[in-house]
């Protein structure tokens, strides 16, 4: 298989704008990630995928590949499609990569492409375990639901009927999908249940796409407001 692993990447936020360009100790996030990225070995090209020139040049500058894309996208799904779209070079597999965890494990990006073994499989992402009853409550820790073989099921913002009994997943925002389907799943209008949960996985899930979860150890740091640059240099120090 064929992979490429893409980063979208906006300089736009509403509660940390020019997120991507945040210095952590030296380096900026997007550099962070994509040399995060670049150490997974089943990755045959890394690209960032931004709308911003200020990214691009940033990106070129530090020796790393980019894209220009469309500034209408919707979703960092989109902008991944875009650029699949600009390669004159053919992919089995593309890998959605979260442009704000400077510090993302490569073997999370190999364990999503990984689940690809199986040729039914035509979307992966992975679920941590949860281990706190108030990350179960919390619906901005989006949870997994998938059956005995890893299939989804269901994505959830919050558990209705929270039994102390049952194992719990939150899911861990990182996608891979084969190249047809991402140029598929982007051709659909967003589904009732997407609006609800806004969340866009329930999309592919509505639409009968099968999307495999895999399970994994490690949870990324993400980035959204100021303070969390400052509570990632205070545990890397």
């Amino acid at each position: 298989m064929k992979v490429i692993g893409i980063i979208p990447s906006r300089y736009a936020s509403t509660r940390f704008p020019g997120k991507p360009l945040a210095n952590i100790l030296g380096k900026s996030m997007i550099e962070r990630v994509y040399n995060q990225a670049k150490k997974c070995t089943v990755l045959s090209e890394v690209i960032v995928a931004t709308d911003d020139e200020r990214i691009y040049n940033h990106v070129v500058g530090f020796g790393g590949k980019a894209a220009m894309t469309s500034s209408n996208h919707p979703s960092g799904t989109d902008r991944c499609n875009e650029v699949l779209s600009q390669q004159k070079e053919s992919y089995n597999i593309v890998v959605n990569i979260q442009g704000d965890e400077p510090y993302i494990d490569p073997e999370q990006i190999e364990q999503v492409v990984q689940l690809f073994t199986e040729k039914e499989v035509q979307i992966s992402t992975l679920a941590k375990k949860i281990d706190s009853v108030d990350v179960i409550k919390d619906e901005n820790s989006p949870k997994a639901i998938f059956d005995h073989n890893g299939i989804a099921i269901n994505f959830c913002r919050t558990i209705a009927k929270y039994n102390p009994n049952t194992t719990y997943y939150k899911h861990i925002g990182i996608y891979a999908y084969r190249a047809k389907i991402l140029t598929e799943i982007c051709k659909l209008s967003p589904s009732e249940n997407e609006l609800k949960e806004r969340l866009e996985q329930l999309r592919w899930l509505d639409n009968n796409y099968l999307i495999r979860v895999g399970v994994t150890t490690h949870e990324g740091i993400s980035v959204d407001t100021p303070n969390d640059i400052e509570k990632i240099k205070a545990q890397i120090r």
